[in-house]
């Protein structure tokens, strides 16, 4: 998720909302670094396929020096299960539901038009229910999830329309729950290697076919980019390596009533993972492709952003036999400074 948006930053931010916003960064950096100092053998991974979770906000882009702080929930509830492109009988799988909710806290902050900094740290509920030599059973288990911390770099265009990102995902999950394999943990061993870019344009309309709503303010377009690279594992398992990408479209139609701004958008969203490996790992049954379509929107009351997406799959290709979500949900509420 990219901090700052594409509006027109408040300049009226109080000393004390300041002073508190960088209370809430300094939390969120030293609780990153105890996790990283403490616990140096865990961190979570996302076999469910939580990666695409971070791209698909492009109206969320920084646009100057400044900050923000956000949090995020994302939730999806895996009960079909999916083999190659078509949903498969429910006995050909003994994994049977997983459902998840992703809490994420992240700051981000920019130091100037060129560089900025950006953490996540994220919680995580999972319910799971599979076939046991005790017949099916369900297991609740949470836990922290993996942190992440990255540079930005924004100097490639004037404007900042173009940015790239790199960093770490840190361990900091759990990967040793008793009753979870370890591609259904919350936490997978690995520390990997992030890679980002984004760019956002417009659309010049030919204005005279549109209405006369439209003609003052061009719609826009972005494409993401992300690549998750598992770099050290533990215990013979390692996470297959992961692209996720996005590219959309919005319109903001600036003030509307009491709405500083309102932006509607429509984004597809593409992901690719490839098998899990070693020997704890289970790769007939893991890595995937997917095509999904997300409409959303953005909106604004003061400083505060509100964002949220429905994520439908349109095109699904799992190795093996795997349970998938038909819809995942994203929304975020943030807070710009």
């Amino acid at each position: 998720m990219l901090g700052s948006s594409t509006g027109i930053r408040d300049p009226g931010t109080d000393r004390r909302g300041i002073i508190r916003v960088w209370t809430t960064i300094a939390t969120l950096l030293a609780l990153v670094v105890l996790f990283v100092g403490l616990t140096p053998s865990l961190s979570m991974a996302c076999a469910c396929g939580c990666g695409v979770f971070e791209v698909g906000t492009a109206a969320l882009y920084p646009q100057g020096s400044g900050g923000s702080v956000w949090f995020e929930y994302d939730y999806q509830n895996q009960y079909l299960n999916w083999h190659a492109t078509h949903i498969a009988s429910a006995g050909a799988n003994s994994d049977k539901v997983l459902r998840t909710h992703f809490l994420t806290l992240g700051a981000q902050y920019m130091f100037n038009r060129n560089w900025g900094v950006m953490l996540e740290l994220p919680y995580t509920y999972r319910f799971f229910k599979s076939a046991t030599a005790s017949g099916i059973q369900g297991f609740n288990f949470n836990s922290l999830g993996d942190s992440r911390i990255q540079g930005m770099y924004t100097g490639l265009s004037e404007d900042m329309s173009t940015g790239l990102l790199g960093g770490l995902k840190v361990p900091s999950g759990w990967w040793t729950y008793p009753h979870a394999d370890r591609d259904t943990q919350i936490g997978s061993g690995s520390t990997d290697l992030l890679f980002g870019a984004y760019h956002l344009g417009t659309l010049p309309p030919r204005l005279g076919a549109l209405p006369l709503i439209f003609r003052d303010r061009p719609f826009n377009w972005f494409g993401q980019a992300y690549y998750d690279l598992p770099l050290f594992t533990q215990n013979h398992y390692k996470p297959g390596r992961e692209f996720d990408g996005a590219l959309g479209s919005y319109y903001d139609f600036g003030k509307v009533s009491f709405l500083k701004e309102l932006a509607p958008m429509l984004t597809v969203l593409y992901s690719d993972r490839v098998r899990d490996s070693l020997s704890r790992a289970n790769p007939q049954n893991s890595g995937y492709t997917r095509i999904m379509i997300a409409p959303g929107a953005e909106i604004k009351v003061g400083p505060v952003r509100l964002y949220g997406d429905v994520e439908l799959p349109l095109f699904q290709n799992f190795n093996g036999n795997q349970v998938t979500s038909p819809v995942l949900f994203k929304t975020i509420v943030s807070y710009d400074f």
